[in-house]
């Protein structure tokens, strides 16, 4: 799934809380100029792009996506952690997460598609044979072109290696049949990126892991079958691959690729969960914002509400909560920049931010009352939204299992 709109076209703000000094701005003071650079283009031009967009318009139109996309490429921001040579930016990671925290309290809709999410490029690619890097990761990292990710199946969610679909050996290419669901972006992308129980067809059945293929959209044998809508409008679909023959080419990483993309996606989940970690960070600190204005500005029994200690405890206890998950989101980054990738530290953060986001929104709605429940403003909208982050890039309850094992339970 996307985890991209902040919500329905509004007009941000200042890009602080009320003006409060933030103990995270110590961590953020490296890339201080690089993010604000990004929220100056925020402004400027995606502001009066998303004020234009009709006011029921959950998901912002195809081709204004793809503007947003190539413009922030252009410019650097989209895709920043890959090299120059493949047109990235070369950024650390840490300025890639303090982006995508500074896009998610924008409160602008288009903030979240000028950064690289699900329909980006992929770090499964980075492992791609020189041809399959030329062709297909380079115009992803540029903005051009968009893929999905076909892994979840129906009957493996959380378990997501527990896989039907195969990929058995077929003359000098394979032949792959099963069935993914809720994929997204599939309606828009211009390749797939598949992934099959791998049969060498030696009779032993699936025996070598799981392998990655990458595939066109219009790969004779690949079908979309049915649409879903969430809760927030996200489209997801179901992908069916019909006695599909792909070339060896289109397997990633090529011989060596064959079994091994439980590892190489692995690898990847750690910062895929940062990413999500930092955006509901910032999802959080803008529902903050709003409670706060409306605290301030909203009379009730002659005193703004804000005077009332009812009022002042959810948005209090919702500043500490941000502010502690923002210094371990961006504790967690700065490690990964320095070569430590630890599994439980990006379940932690993860688990922790969009736990945090939840609330941070539930709480904000909440002081708002009935304004913030209509259909329209940014609260409702967001408190839909939001309940996805608990479950995207492995649900709570998984990041709990990795955290607990790192401790050596269970």
């Amino acid at each position: 799934m996307n985890p991209a709109a902040p919500g329905p076209a509004t007009t941000p703000g200042p890009a602080t809380t009320a003006g409060l000094s933030a103990p995270s701005a110590v961590l953020e003071a490296e890339h201080r100029e690089l993010v604000a650079a990004f929220e100056s283009f925020v402004c400027r031009e995606l502001e009066p792009l998303a004020a234009e967009l009709a006011e029921s318009a959950e998901q912002p139109p195809a081709d204004l996506r793809a503007y947003v996309r190539k413009r922030s490429a252009a410019l650097g921001f989209y895709a920043g952690d890959y090299p120059e040579e493949l047109g990235g930016s070369d950024m650390p990671f840490t300025a890639v997460v303090l982006l995508h925290h500074a896009a998610g309290r924008s409160g602008c809709p288009l903030a979240p598609y000028a950064l690289a999410g699900s329909d980006g490029p992929s770090p499964l690619l980075r492992h791609g044979t020189p041809e399959q890097i030329e062709r297909h990761l380079v115009p992803l990292v540029r903005g051009e072109r968009t893929r999905c990710l076909a892994l979840t199946e129906p009957q493996a969610g959380s378990d997501a290696f527990r896989l039907t679909t195969t990929a058995v050996r077929d003359g000098d290419g394979w032949l792959l049949n099963g069935r993914k669901t809720f994929v997204s972006n599939a309606d828009r992308a211009d390749l797939a990126l598949v992934v099959a129980a791998t049969d060498l067809g030696d009779g032993a059945g699936p025996t070598a892991g799981a392998t990655a293929f990458v595939l066109p959209m219009d790969h004779p044998g690949l079908r979309i079958g049915q649409r879903y809508e969430g809760m927030s409008g996200e489209p997801l679909f179901e992908l069916t691959l019909d006695q599909l023959h792909a070339p060896a080419s289109s397997v990633i990483g090529g011989e060596d690729g064959i079994g091994a993309a439980t590892g190489l996606a692995m690898d990847s989940l750690s910062r895929g969960r940062l990413v999500v970690a930092a955006m509901c960070d910032g999802i959080a600190e803008y529902a903050l914002r709003l409670g706060v204005e409306y605290a301030r500005e909203r009379r009730a029994f002659g005193h703004p509400i804000g005077d009332y200690q009812h009022v002042q405890e959810h948005l209090v206890r919702t500043r500490a909560e941000v502010e502690a998950a923002k210094l371990l989101t961006l504790a967690c980054a700065r490690l990964v920049d320095e070569g430590t990738e630890a599994p439980e530290n990006a379940a932690l953060a993860k688990l922790t931010s969009s736990e945090t986001a939840v609330r941070a929104v539930d709480r904000a709605l909440q002081v708002h009352g009935a304004t913030g429940w209509v259909r329209g403003h940014p609260l409702e909208y967001l408190y839909r939204y939001v309940r996805m982050t608990t479950i995207i890039e492995g649900t709570s309850e998984v990041q709990k299992v990795i955290v607990a094992r790192a401790m050596g339970l269970g």
